[in-house]
């Protein structure tokens, strides 16, 4: 008797969120599609259904349904109805999500995708998801251009903010909001995309070694040619970058073009000295410096390169 009474008291005091605990949500989502992924502007969109199984009548996701790291949400097309005396809200959702892409070893690199569901309203005190692990899954006819799903989770964690939302009673400007998590790995069709961003900087290196078969005098071919390739590797630096998202890190991209650009001007370096030493009568000596420059020159740009694209695939 004596305890009733205390649950009672305790009950009026603090509130029946807190004395009964919060209430708890069933969510899953089934993905569509992942669609229109755009590097350079750090988003992507998603198509997929999502669904809440609850019986608290004070939920409303139509009106309450939040997601933190979405660009932006199309208008849903929603569907309410009943399972087992439990409100069903059945939402086919489209969003454009922000996503830092991850492209240090760009093409080789896998990216993460996450989405972010949260209620508005209530926070973890009076609301807590619980997955749908056994509906929750992606569509297996999926297609991602020149990418592939190798993992799909979904999950529930909590969210914190460093604020009370104007809420001066609480003894501490801090909330947590359940959330509920998908999230996708992907990975791309590497070597393909490497072949199509960096065959226009492989071809400028060609252009610009094939000045080491023309005699060391001739001065127009020896240092048109490397001139010539290094533009090329620049514009096709340009051209990858403006595909790519803003980053101070050094990526792969920035590399092996960077090896690029000073292997050409090796080659110009050798040129300059065969020249200089068939100017002086030393044929022979010049003939041997082009020689040697040239297996130098290729052999270094090669192997480094070799080297950096092993460590980025690793």
């Amino acid at each position: 008797m004596k305890r009733s009474i205390c649950i009672f008291i305790l009950s009026i005091l603090i509130g029946p969120a807190y004395a009964h605990g919060p209430d708890t949500v069933k969510v899953g989502a089934y993905v569509i599609s992942v669609h229109d992924i755009n590097f350079h502007d750090k988003e992507y969109t998603i198509r997929f259904w999502l669904w809440f199984l609850y019986n608290s009548p004070k939920f409303d996701f139509e009106k309450q349904l939040d997601i933190p790291n979405a660009k932006s949400i199309d208008q849903p097309q929603i569907i309410v109805d009943s399972i087992d005396h439990n409100a069903w809200v059945l939402m086919k959702m489209k969003c454009t999500m922000k996503e830092s892409w991850s492209v240090g070893d760009f093409p080789f690199d896998s990216q993460h995708l996450h989405v972010q569901i949260e209620n508005t309203l209530f926070d973890k005190n009076e609301l807590v998801f619980k997955p749908d692990l056994t509906g929750s899954r992606y569509e297996k006819e999926i297609t991602i251009d020149g990418w592939k799903i190798i993992n799909f989770s979904v999950s529930t964690l909590t969210n914190d903010y460093e604020t009370g939302f104007g809420d001066y009673r609480l003894p501490k400007q801090y909330t947590e909001f359940a959330t509920f998590n998908v999230d996708m790995d992907i990975e791309g069709d590497a070597w393909g995309l490497f072949m199509k961003i960096f065959i226009g900087m492989y071809i400028a290196f060609l252009i610009a070694t094939i000045s080491f078969a023309v005699p060391p005098p001739e001065l127009e071919p020896r240092f048109g040619l490397p001139v010539g390739g290094l533009f090329a590797a620049v514009g096709n630096k340009y051209i990858i970058d403006s595909l790519l998202p803003e980053t101070s890190q050094f990526t792969l991209v920035d590399t092996l073009h960077t090896i690029t650009f000073l292997s050409i001007f090796a080659i110009l370096v050798v040129s300059a000295m065969a020249f200089n030493l068939h100017e002086n009568g030393r044929e022979e000596a010049s003939l041997r410096v082009n020689k040697v420059g040239t297996w130098l020159v290729v052999s270094v740009y090669i192997a480094t390169n070799l080297l950096f694209i092993v460590m980025a695939i690793n």
